[in-house]
């Protein structure tokens, strides 16, 4: 393979992009540009370098033995790219410009969310990138500049701050608990009603929100769910249309609506939420700027 001195760094972004995406239309949207400007920037570098760096088929592009090897270059330019990106922004002497954020889709829906009019008001120069998504974006990459998480990090390069302690209980919809006899009074009580239970076939702390069926059971098997679901969201939803009872985190429930705490006393599993960002970003005042945001709404909700 030829040398990389001299070649622009659009095309070998591009290539970069590609590369994460697997295809030329995602790339292409996540760059802001369109698809024949990307397909020419990466024809352009396979013709510069000699090589070919894809393998193209019906279901996208596979990176050929050259392409991997240059995607692992790639890879610490972007961060670094990203990295100066952010520096840039954090050399003003108030907090602006872009912070690109992610957060797990049911506590960034439910709670984040609803909240942030708060941050804009405050900071109106500061343009928030939400990201939404369970799994763990890598900071040392910059896939995102900060993030709220469910569970610690073990990356030695990013910064972690605990925020808050979740709760989990069991709810339940009246109709649901009318349709068995009313509310359960123990544990043991469960075995006769209906329950909604957590898998997500990953290892992940999210997996101890299976404890309604297993708790009272002892050295029992589990009971067997009414219904099994993946997200946190669609099980709030099921609890509302009657089909069980099933844990929730408290912070899904703060309106109360229309759902019943059930055996109240109980509590399941908590998780530790932390705020975590780049070790590079330690200084960065928009950073700051929303990790003393968090802590000031978490405060005042009383977590």
């Amino acid at each position: 393979m030829a040398g990389l001195a001299g070649i622009e760094w659009n095309k070998l972004r591009s290539f970069h992009a590609a590369a994460e995406a697997g295809s030329l239309t995602a790339a292409a949207e996540a760059l802001g540009m369109s698809q024949s400007a990307v397909s020419r920037h990466i024809a352009a570098l396979e013709h510069s370098i000699g090589v070919m760096l894809f393998h193209r088929h019906a279901r996208g592009l596979a990176l050929t033995a050259a392409g991997q090897t240059l995607q692992r270059a790639t890879n610490d330019m972007a961060a670094a790219a990203a990295f100066a990106d952010s520096a840039i922004k954090d050399a003003h002497d108030r907090p602006q410009g872009e912070l690109k954020v992610t957060a797990p889709v049911a506590l960034g829906t439910q709670w984040l969310v609803p909240r942030l009019p708060a941050f804009t008001r405050a900071f109106p120069d500061v343009r928030l990138n939400l990201v939404l998504d369970d799994r763990a974006l890598d900071l040392s990459r910059f896939e995102a500049e900060a993030a709220i998480r469910l569970w610690a990090a073990t990356d030695p390069e990013v910064v972690q701050r605990k925020l808050m302690t979740v709760r989990t209980s069991l709810f339940a919809s009246k109709s649901c608990l009318d349709a068995n006899g009313g509310a359960p009074a123990s544990a043991e009580d469960l075995d006769r009603h209906k329950i909604i239970a957590w898998s997500s076939g990953e290892a992940s702390p999210m997996r101890e929100l299976d404890w309604a069926a297993r708790i009272g059971r002892d050295d029992r098997p589990p009971r067997v769910a009414a219904i099994v679901v993946n997200n946190v969201q669609a099980m709030m939803k099921a609890i509302e249309a009657g089909l069980g009872i099933g844990p929730l985190p408290e912070y899904m429930i703060e309106d109360k609506g229309p759902l019943i705490r059930v055996l109240p006393d109980l509590r399941g599993p908590s998780f530790e939420v932390y705020f975590t960002y780049p070790a590079e970003l330690r200084r960065s005042k928009r950073i700051e700027a929303f990790r003393t945001f968090l802590l000031e709404q978490i405060q005042a909700w009383g977590g």
